[in-house]
């Protein structure tokens, strides 16, 4: 059985990560390592039991699925991506106000470094996420670079056990007319995917104005989106490239969970491509 791994440090973050880990594991049938990287000199012990008892506390929340835990020693990044690797991890859950002392607006950079190191998706969330509102909608942004598309069977693996609604947000980054084509070319090669899938999608085209994340960010909230899924690169405008990357400004403004793909990582089985 693959794992998903948790990065996990006794904050409220990481806490409330492996809440959301231990719901999608239900639904994938996957296990769940929980990862605590721990400093030198560090005595194990107490985190070990401080651990299992957490562990026993959230034991009734799992369907057939186990939770078990690792303490390695290294750069938080580097031993979070080897344990997914050597579990063959289809995922990796970090809290962003966990694992790197984040304050508002600033991604850690154990965070940022997990997602550029890791070869599986990355699912990042916030320590205020709202678990009392079920997966429903996934709003998944499509520009003209040639890896946008990639980040969509993800995406359909998670639509697909949970319910949920892809919504495709086609972004037109340039006036034009070759590049606005490709753009409606891989939105109409998406939607064909989707119903051949059976999953439920709608589609809203978008010029960009000034930020592709702020305006990605706005038309989330105004369906009230619950995961946006995005790869680790993205187009870039100028005002863009002023703030640093789609990806880092993403889970660092995010309300909402977001789901990092890297290029050429199509490791959830979705039964469809492009």
């Amino acid at each position: 059985m693959s794992y998903i791994v948790v990065g996990f440090d006794f904050s409220s973050g990481s806490a409330i990560a492996v809440d959301m880990a231990i719901d999608i594991a239900n639904k994938w049938h996957n296990d769940i390592r929980l990862v605590y990287v721990k400093e030198r000199n560090e005595d194990e012990a107490p985190i070990r039991a401080e651990i299992e008892r957490r562990n026993a506390g959230v034991a009734h929340l799992l369907k057939g699925i186990k939770l078990e835990y690792t303490i390695r020693q290294g750069k938080v990044s580097e031993e979070l991506t080897a344990q997914a690797d050597e579990d063959n991890a289809t995922l990796i859950v970090v809290g962003t106000h966990g694992m790197s002392g984040l304050t508002n607006r600033w991604i850690g950079r154990n965070t940022y470094r997990t997602i550029a190191e890791s070869k599986v998706p990355v699912l990042t969330l916030r320590e205020d996420f709202n678990f009392n509102k079920a997966l429903e909608r996934i709003v998944v942004p499509l520009d003209s670079t040639d890896d946008t598309r990639q980040k969509v069977p993800t995406a359909m693996h998670f639509a697909k056990k949970f319910g949920s609604e892809i919504h495709i947000f086609g972004l037109y980054t340039s006036s034009s007319p070759d590049i606005r084509q490709v753009v409606n070319n891989y939105v109409r090669q998406t939607e064909r995917l989707l119903d051949n899938a059976e999953i439920p999608h709608h589609t809203e085209m978008h010029t960009v104005q000034k930020n592709l994340t702020t305006e990605t960010l706005e038309y989330a909230d105004s369906i009230n989106a619950d995961m946006i899924v995005i790869m680790t690169e993205q187009e870039n405008s100028l005002s863009n490239l002023l703030l640093g990357s789609f990806a880092h400004q993403m889970i660092e403004l995010s309300k909402i969970p977001v789901l990092t793909v890297r290029p050429a990582q199509l490791t959830l089985a979705s039964g469809g491509h492009f």
